[in-house]
């Protein structure tokens, strides 16, 4: 996914602003997917709790659309190109295809638990190769994240374990 570099005057050098760059434009097209399923149990969700999910969903896809637009400036502050296409959202993310058979409201929540922990782990790896890198304002944006991620992964679990414990 290499894409053009613009000359910046940030005191990051071309190839770490590359590196990280790469970082950003895999958690660009992760979390539009993830955005997007998301979006997917908020529309489908059906049950007993139907309308308590349908809004938890629907905020946490919001919140997922904030982090879109700050990934993507930050790869564009960096001097890249926010490669944030439906379809190379679809090529590189590192989710797997959401169950379109899935209705009741709880497959939904383990579905999205699924994908929120998978999510959760590459922004922790981004993190670490963040702060390698030298990049300090990445690895806080992605610490961010981290913490919503987090909040939201617990959510979905509190939702699948049974009130005996």
């Amino acid at each position: 996914m290499s894409t053009k570099l613009y000359d910046s005057k940030i005191d990051l050098s071309a190839e770490v602003r590359e590196k990280v760059i790469g970082i950003l434009n895999v958690t660009l097209a992760t979390t539009i997917d993830l955005k997007t399923q998301t979006k997917q149990a908020h529309w489908n969700v059906r049950g007993t709790n139907f309308y308590s999910l349908h809004q938890m969903f629907d905020q946490m896809a919001g919140q997922l659309e904030e982090y879109i637009d700050m990934v993507a400036e930050r790869v564009t502050a960096l001097g890249g190109v926010a490669l944030g296409t439906a379809r190379i959202a679809s090529q590189n993310s590192l989710l797997p295809e959401y169950p379109s058979e899935i209705a009741e409201g709880l497959q939904h929540v383990a579905a999205l638990a699924e994908r929120y922990a998978i999510y959760a782990a590459h922004v922790r790896d981004a993190i670490v190769k963040t702060e390698e890198l030298k990049d300090v304002d990445t690895a806080d944006l992605y610490t961010e994240i981290s913490r919503t991620i987090d909040k939201h992964l617990w959510f979905l679990e509190a939702h699948l374990h049974s009130s005996g414990g």
